[in-house]
C-alpha cells in the first residue's frame, strides 16, 4: 500500500551510500515535534487544579513512572527520561498515523525503526549491566538450580535473551502493518456502503459496523466527498468526546478524593461529572 512506502525527498548520495531525507525521516521529525509541542502545552500551565491537557500529560507522565517504579524498584527512576522519550515517540508515531487526508507515514510500522529502538535498548541494557555487575551481569544466564539442569537452561536462556530485539521489534511492527492493513480493508467496505443507499449508508459511518458489514459486495469505489467527510467528522467528534470525558472524570476523581481510582470510584466521577 501507499502509505508504507519509503520515498525519497531531497536525494543525498555519499561514498555509495544511500543517505536521502525520506517521508520516513520527516515523519519522525513531526512525532518528535507534536510529542515535544503537547508536553510543553500540558506542562506549561502548571496549576493546582489541572486543565485537561495537564491531565492528560501528568497521566502519561504517572503511567510510565509507576511502570518503571513496578519493574525496577526507585532506582530505575533515573531511567525515566530515556523511557518516557521512548513511550512518547512510539505513542505519537502510532496516534498520528491514524490521521486521514494527510497521507501520513506510520514509523513503526517498518521493521527497521522498531528493530533499531530494540536494538538500542538492548545495548543499553548490556552496558548498563556490565558497568554496575562486572563479569556478574552474565550470572542471569545460569539461574538457581541443579547443576544437571544447567546444561539445558544455559543455551535456552542464552537464545532467549538473545532473541529479545527480535521478538520485541517484531510484535510493534507486525500489530502497526496489520493494524493499518485491517483498517485500510475496513475502510475499503465502509466506503462501499457509503454509495450503496438506504440503509447501507447511514450504517456506513460507524466504524464499529464495519466487520459486520464486510460480506457486503463493493458497488463503487469514488463515492461522493460529503459521504467521506461526514464518516471522518463521526470519528473526530467520537474521539474529541473521549478525551474530554477522560480529562473531566480524571479532574474530578482527584478533587473529590485524590488518589488513583476503582472502577466503582470511576463511575461515581462519571456520574459527578
Amino acid at each position: 500500500m501507499e502509505q508504507f512506502e519509503v520515498r525519497p525527498i531531497v536525494p543525498l548520495h555519499v561514498g555509495g551510500f544511500d543517505l536521502s531525507f525520506t517521508n520516513a525521516s520527516l515523519w519522525m521529525c513531526i512525532v518528535a515535534g507534536a510529542a515535544a509541542l503537547f508536553l510543553t502545552m500540558g506542562a506549561s500551565p502548571r496549576k493546582l487544579v489541572p486543565t485537561r491537557m495537564q491531565s492528560i500529560t501528568e497521566m502519561s507522565y504517572m503511567f510510565v513512572a509507576d511502570m518503571i517504579r513496578s519493574a525496577a524498584g526507585t532506582e530505575g527512576l533515573k531511567f525515566f527520561p530515556f523511557v518516557f522519550t521512548l513511550f512518547m515517540f512510539v505513542l505519537f508515531s502510532n496516534l498520528l498515523g491514524l490521521f486521514p487526508l494527510i497521507h501520513p507515514f506510520t514509523v513503526t510500522s517498518h521493521i527497521i525503526v522498531t528493530f533499531a529502538l530494540a536494538l538500542f535498548v538492548f545495548l543499553m541494557v548490556i552496558v548498563v549491566g556490565l558497568a554496575r555487575h562486572g563479569l556478574r551481569f552474565f550470572s542471569i544466564f545460569a539461574p538457581k538450580v541443579p547443576f544437571v539442569m544447567l546444561i539445558v537452561l544455559i543455551p535456552i536462556e542464552i537464545v532467549s535473551f538473545l532473541s529479545r530485539p527480535i521478538s520485541l521489534s517484531v510484535r510493534l511492527f507486525a500489530n502497526m502493518l496489520a493494524g493499518h492493513t485491517m483498517l485500510y480493508v475496513f475502510g475499503t467496505f465502509v466506503i462501499g456502503l457509503a454509495t450503496a443507499g438506504g440503509v447501507l449508508s447511514v450504517i456506513s459511518i460507524a466504524p464499529f459496523l464495519a466487520p459486520i458489514t464486510m460480506p457486503v459486495r463493493i458497488l463503487a469505489e469514488m463515492p461522493p466527498f460529503w459521504q467521506i467527510g461526514l464518516a471522518i467528522l463521526v470519528n473526530v467528534a467520537a474521539i474529541a468526546a473521549l478525551v474530554w470525558v477522560t480529562a473531566r472524570v480524571y479532574r474530578v476523581g482527584m478533587l473529590m478524593y485524590g488518589k488513583r481510582a476503582t472502577v466503582p470510584e470511576v463511575w461515581k466521577w462519571i456520574r459527578h461529572a
